[in-house]
């Protein structure tokens, strides 16, 4: 073989094997798999990531390993043996390169999301000096997600592990570290806390596509976002990239002639990044949600709805939908879902004298109904929200709330963890006899009297009405309705409710009628 064709072969040979290492990739993890993180224990918690394709990659964690190659797409994901809570511990995956993931804890790991309420940081909430300079919890660890929004569902996400400590637990979620701290003293285990949120957002933008898709209900939120997103899409074809083509040769021009340069068309903002407040429906599924999975995690709690006070109608719909889809996506079977209802709210809204409409109360409604769904748990607040402030301080209470429903439904603690919740209801002459759940030791009123209760004939005319409890029923009437039908409690967006059960948790605001209400149809 002369010098000339052995020297084009080594070339060629060269050349491959550069394009191939080109095609090799380093193994990476997404952002969610890091120091500190935290592990759910007692499950075969999923570990993944990306590779070269068919890529041999190994995972090592105390005395186990495990491996597995990357598929054609580059991805991988194992799942380790179910882990006792502990630690710390480190994590290696080794492929073409290694990494280690250092002062990891298993324990147990809630996902935290909603809006504002949720978002709220510990600083804005109240005992916040002496909460934060306390706050020296190192088996509890908080990933922020970050604020962002997508069209199509995500495989990673920024954020990292924080250790809860006087430095760093400030800007925590409020209602998150107090119901994880809550759990952590109760369990003594480490605490994982995921926390998507994201202030003044909708529920259908927390909701996954599919979701939406099935139900002929809600499909046109998804079908309306989609043509927001197309007609966007023409917009820019059509008008605003022959303006900006317009706009760079005048610009160019001037430039040439020392002229100064015209200004810039506007452009109108993309519908998928909203800075403020996003409107496409699924976007935070897609980009702030979608990534978490599969992690392993033992339960859920939320905390939105104000943004959906007009619409309590199809928050009906929407709560469950969502509820549903975030179990089927994550594949874990009934996850607990704990939720809070909307604390009590009056805004600019002046108090009525007499029994009105309240699309607040009709949201609180659609949140009661929920119930209905397996293994999902309500944390009432009707007590301590503030009427002139959307964002209540209290949130060591909200927490401790929905820690009680966690206890009993994640956890199978034998307590009660719930207010007193209407049953059933009976007319007995110009009576009306209520029963409630949750109210076995009998109920409690604060006060002189009960408040916040009104009843109507077949007129359906609310007026005030005297309740009074006896065991675990309240029996209620009124002078002004001789044949009572209907019975309504703290039926306003801030109304004067003092019905609690022995464990001292209020009772959640009620309609025994069916009536259309004013959000029907929005």
């Amino acid at each position: 073989m002369n010098t000339r064709r052995v020297t084009r072969l080594a070339m060629a040979v060269l050349a491959v094997a550069a394009l191939a290492s080109r095609g090799l990739a380093d193994v990476t993890l997404p952002s969610l798999i890091s120091d500190n993180m935290v592990i759910q224990r007692g499950m075969a918690a999923p570990i993944w990531g990306e590779a070269s394709p068919g890529e041999k990659v190994i995972v090592r964690i105390g005395d186990q390993q495990r491996e597995t190659k990357a598929g054609a797409d580059g991805r991988w994901m194992v799942r380790l043996r179910p882990m006792e809570a502990g630690g710390p511990f480190e994590l290696s995956v080794a492929g073409r390169n290694t990494i280690v993931v250092r002062n990891l804890l298993v324990g147990d790991v809630w996902l935290c999301s909603g809006q504002s309420n949720m978002e709220m940081e510990v600083w804005e909430a109240q005992n916040a000096q002496q909460e934060v300079a306390q706050a020296s919890y190192p088996q509890i660890r908080v990933f922020d997600v970050s604020r962002t929004t997508a069209s199509e569902p995500q495989r990673n996400v920024g954020g990292r592990w924080v250790v809860a400590g006087p430095d760093t637990a400030g800007d925590f979620s409020a209602v998150a570290y107090y119901f994880g701290r809550e759990l952590h003293r109760t369990l003594g285990v480490p605490i994982g806390l995921l926390t998507p949120s994201w202030g003044g957002t909708e529920i259908r933008l927390w909701t996954d596509r599919a979701s939406l898709a099935s139900d002929p209900e809600l499909r046109p939120l998804l079908e309306t976002s989609e043509k927001r997103l197309a007609d966007y899409a023409d917009d820019l074809l059509t008008k605003q990239i022959p303006r900006l083509g317009e706009w760079s040769r005048s610009a160019a021009a001037a430039k040439a002639a020392r002229r100064p340069l015209p200004l810039p068309p506007l452009i109108p903002m993309d519908p998928r990044h909203q800075p403020w407040r996003p409107e496409l429906s699924g976007c935070l599924y897609n980009a702030m949600i979608a990534p978490l999975i599969p992690y392993g995690i033992k339960g859920t709690i939320w905390y939105q709805g104000e943004s959906d006070a007009g619409q309590a109608y199809r928050y009906r719909k929407l709560f469950p939908a969502l509820i549903h889809g975030w179990r089927r996506l994550w594949g874990q079977g009934d996850i607990p879902f704990l939720f809070v209802q909307l604390a009590n709210f009056r805004g600019e809204q002046l108090a009525w004298a007499e029994p009105t409409e309240s699309t607040w109360a009709e949201l609180r409604e659609a949140q009661l109904m929920a119930l209905a769904v397996p293994k999902t748990g309500m944390a009432v607040t009707i007590d301590i929200g503030d009427p002139a402030d959307i964002h209540p301080k209290n949130k060591q209470e909200v927490g401790r709330r929905l820690s009680l429903a966690a206890r009993s439904i994640a956890y199978g603690e034998k307590l009660e963890y719930s207010g007193p919740i209407y049953h059933q209801m009976s007319v007995e002459g110009d009576k009306i006899r209520l029963d409630f759940s949750h109210a076995e030791g009998g109920l409690i009123v604060t006060g002189d009297k009960l408040h916040g209760f009104a009843i109507a004939g077949e007129d359906r005319e609310f007026v005030w009405a005297d309740a009074v409890a006896e065991g675990s029923a309240v029996v209620v009437s009124s002078p002004k309705v001789a044949r009572p039908v209907a019975v309504r409690y703290g039926w306003d967006n801030s109304p004067s409710c003092n019905l609690y059960n022995r464990e001292a948790l209020p009772a959640s605001p009620f309609r025994t009628d069916d009536w259309p209400g004013v959000t029907v149809g929005q």
